[in-house]
Formats: C-alpha cells, sequence, structure tokens
C-alpha cells in the first residue's frame, strides 16, 4: 500500500486530480440513488428504470467518439473543468422534476449530463500519463479505481441515507456543489511544461478535418489487435450491465429498507463500491504489474463476475447478497483498472484521447442496451433471480471469448506483448 501511498503524497497533480475525483463521484453516487428512487416512485416501472439506464448510457456511444477528437485537440485540463461546470447546471435542473409529467426533464437533464461526462472521463484517463511517470501508471489507475469504488461504496450508502431521510432534492443539490468542487480542484492541476498538453504532436502543418481524425483513431484500434480487444473489453462486460438495475430490483423489491426501498438499494451500491476497491489491491499483490499477468487477468475476471451473480440468484438474505455482489465486482474492477493501465502504456498520448473515447462509447452502448432489456425482461414477468442467473452467464460465456483473445502473446508492431 505505500507505493500507491507515495504516489499520492509526492506526486501534487494527480493528488489533486484525485481530490476531484473523490468530490465529483461521491456526488455522482448520491444522485443516482436518487434518480432510482424518484422514478420507481413516480412509476414503478422497471422498465422507466431500464430508460433511465439508456439515458445514462447511451448518449455516451454517439458523443464519444467525437468527443475524443475534441480530448485531442484541446488542452485536456481546459475540457474537464467545462465537462464539471456544464454537469453541476444540468443536475439543478432535476429539482424541477415533480410528476410524471416532469419525467422528459428528468431524462433530457441526464442525457445531456452524460453527454459531457463523455468528454469528462476520456479527458481524465488521457491526461493521467502526462502527469505521473510510466512507473506510477498501475498504481495511479488502481488509485483511481479504488477512489471510484469508495465514493461508489459511501455515495451509495450516503444516498441511500438521504434519499430515505431528506429526500431525493437534497441529494440533487449536493451532487451540483461537487462537481463545481471538482473543477475548483482540477484548475490547480499544472501539465508538465514540456509536453504538449492536447496530446497532439506540435505541427506547423494544417490540422486535418475532426472526421480525418476520428477515422484515424478508429483506424488505429482497429487495425492494432492488442489495442483492440483491450478497447472493447469494457463493452464486453458491460454487456452483463444489467446488474445495475438488478441491484435496484433486489434492492426495492427483495430486500427493501428504507423508503421505497431506498436504502437497501444504497447498501448493495455499496457491496458493489467495496468489491471494486479491494480487486485490483489483491491482483497486483497476486500477481504483480507485469503486462503478461494484467492481460491474463483482465480475461479471469469476467468468470469472477459470473460467479458473484450466479451465486447472488440463490441468496435470501440481504448480508449475503452483500457479499455476492462484492465478489462480483472484485472482478469488475480488475478488467477495468488493468485494461486502463495497459492502454496508457501501449498507445501514442496524440492518439490517448480518441482510444478512450472509443473505449467509453462502446462501454456506454452496450451497458445502455443491457440494462434497458433487463427492464424490459422483469416488466415482463422475469424474476430478480432468473435475471441474475441470465446476467451471470453472460459474464461466464465472454469470458470464455476474452481468454481466447488476451491469453495468446500479441505484439502490435513497435508495441510490447
Amino acid at each position: 500500500m505505500s507505493v500507491y501511498l507515495q504516489v499520492l503524497r509526492t506526486n501534487r497533480n494527480v493528488r489533486r486530480l484525485w481530490y476531484g475525483q473523490v468530490v465529483s463521484q461521491i456526488g455522482d453516487w448520491l444522485d443516482s440513488v436518487a434518480l432510482f428512487t424518484l422514478l420507481l416512485t413516480l412509476t414503478g416501472s422497471g422498465q422507466a428504470v431500464g430508460l433511465l439506464f439508456l439515458a445514462e448510457f447511451l448518449p455516451g456511444a454517439v458523443v464519444g467518439p467525437f468527443a475524443g477528437v475534441v480530448v485531442d485537440r484541446l488542452p485536456r485540463k481546459l475540457v474537464l473543468i467545462a465537462s464539471d461546470l456544464g454537469r453541476a447546471a444540468l443536475v439543478l435542473l432535476l429539482l424541477l422534476v415533480n410528476s410524471r409529467a416532469d419525467l422528459w426533464l428528468l431524462y433530457l437533464a441526464v442525457v445531456a449530463k452524460v453527454s459531457l461526462s463523455a468528454f469528462f472521463e476520456p479527458a481524465r484517463s488521457a491526461i493521467l500519463p502526462s502527469l505521473c511517470r510510466r512507473e506510477e501508471l498501475v498504481a495511479a489507475n488502481a488509485i483511481s479505481g479504488a477512489t471510484w469504488s469508495a465514493m461508489l461504496a459511501l455515495g451509495a450508502a450516503l444516498g441511500g441515507i438521504v434519499a430515505g431521510t431528506l429526500g431525493v432534492r437534497a441529494a440533487f443539490l449536493l451532487d451540483a456543489a461537487s462537481f463545481l468542487l471538482s473543477a475548483a480542484l482540477i484548475a490547480t492541476v499544472r501539465v508538465a511544461s514540456g509536453q504538449a498538453p492536447t496530446g497532439a504532436t506540435q505541427s506547423p502543418a494544417p490540422r486535418p478535418s475532426a472526421l480525418v481524425e476520428l477515422r484515424d483513431g478508429l483506424r488505429y484500434v482497429l487495425t492494432h489487435p492488442a489495442v483492440r480487444w483491450l478497447t472493447f473489453s469494457k463493452a464486453i462486460w458491460s454487456l452483463g450491465g444489467g446488474v445495475l438495475l438488478l441491484l435496484t430490483l433486489y434492492g426495492r423489491e427483495i430486500f427493501p429498507i428504507g423508503r421505497d426501498g431506498a436504502i437497501s438499494i444504497g447498501l448493495l451500491y455499496a457491496a458493489r463500491g467495496v468489491g471494486t476497491g479491494i480487486g485490483p489491491f489483491l491482483a497486483l499483490r497476486l500477481g504483480g504489474e507485469g503486462q503478461r499477468f494484467l492481460r491474463r487477468a483482465v480475461a479471469g475476471s469476467f468468470f469472477i463476475s459470473a460467479a458473484g451473480y450466479l451465486a447472488l440468484s440463490g441468496l435470501a438474505s440481504l448480508p449475503l447478497a452483500a457479499l455476492a455482489v462484492l465478489f462480483a465486482h472484485v472482478g469488475g474492477s480488475i478488467q477495468w483498472v488493468f485494461s486502463t493501465s495497459l492502454l496508457q502504456t501501449r498507445v501514442p498520448d496524440r492518439l490517448l484521447g480518441r482510444v478512450f473515447a472509443t473505449e467509453y462509447a462502446a462501454l456506454t452502448l452496450t451497458t445502455a442496451l443491457s440494462a434497458y432489456l433487463t427492464g424490459v425482461a422483469r416488466d415482463a414477468g422475469a424474476s430478480p433471480a432468473l435475471l441474475a442467473v441470465a446476467l451471470g452467464g453472460i459474464f461466464a460465456a465472454s469470458g470464455v471469448f476474452m481468454v481466447a483473445v488476451l491469453w495468446p502473446e500479441r505484439t502490435d508492431a513497435g508495441q510490447p506483448s
């Protein structure tokens, strides 16, 4: 653990970026639990929550590739700050949602907010190699993944408590404030003067059009097998993204605690956060930071997720269900952190924004479709237990495929295997 603390202690810029992540993501999870609770209260429909997941993830699939061009053209720090300020304003629109007649505004605000996230997330992943040394990257990504997890655990638990006691509007106000504080913290980050802040090489030659740059980024991903499967590994894991709705169903219908099950939903999401927090650290302790181990761990992590959700289907108490969710997301976090670290070491800096935007677009598309179809299946009569079995099976089948494409040694020209 000392190596991770040392990165935060000695690298001021990584530390400031991390501070921004802490406050922003805790607000996000307060917001998420409040949205689930509000939608189920106003509609009582699993499909309505499925539509929320479409609104939260589908825009990233549309905006993401073009966002990558912007991230590679503009200073990435500027993209991060502008995205935070815009999202703060959009969250405040949710305060106007009071009835079913206002649901259009809820979905519109969520779509716009997620569209800005399609700029923020690739920019944060792309700026990190400019803020730390290559040997610090895995540790920095592990810290980021663990922070996401800890804020999920804390934010979801607090979100359940806030929404279940103070109401959903209090959660929305806290989320807006968190984006403003994140923007202020990121404004203090300094990109090294010897590096191009946009990721592009400095050249007097005319800049190609955005469509040409988008095409070049996609071509790079598709023509480099070692990069291709790492880029799409999150999307393949997200074929089981219906688990996000599943946790809401379990909290509201199977183990309801608090107003509309808000507290139990928060506790299950908190268990997810704990699992994602410990996964990368356990894996790194067992296998180290070698690229071969990281690549194979990405593939093997799918089976951990499968086992957790298959186990969840047969459990009848909230504590045991939380343990199964925790275990499942140990796998999810290994996949996420290790694939990100491998891409950061393999992809040229000038293309990082487009590669991470392609990754974001693909994973948001599959998550949206999986969550929506899970909601449709629930409204058609499928039980939460049956949905857990189906989603666990998807993780297992995806794991077989990922072992086939990631375990063999693959070396792209000029890149390590």
